[in-house]
């Protein structure tokens, strides 16, 4: 079966996220002073074949744990979209 799946990567708590830092002092100069505490990461979108969704959960954990995030800056968050 063909699961499309979505992968949000994001800067651990206590790393430095320049990006977010960046964005959070230019929101207030566009008027936007109701923001805080912006973090930048990425989002990762594809599909995989597997034999069910929980299958393809623990195959694309597995890829964000050996080649698509850092976990040792950063966390993924998996989560199984559709069949």
């Amino acid at each position: 079966m063909h699961f499309e799946v979505k992968i949000e990567v994001s800067p651990r708590d206590g790393i430095a996220n320049p990006e977010g830092s960046t964005i959070e002092r230019a929101l207030p100069a566009l008027g936007f002073e109701m923001t805080g505490n912006v973090r930048v990461g990425k989002v990762i979108r594809l599909q995989v074949e597997a034999e069910s969704a929980d299958a393809a959960q623990s195959l694309v954990e597995d890829m964000c744990n050996r080649f698509l995030t850092n976990p040792v800056i950063e966390d993924a968050l998996v989560e199984v979209l559709a069949t």
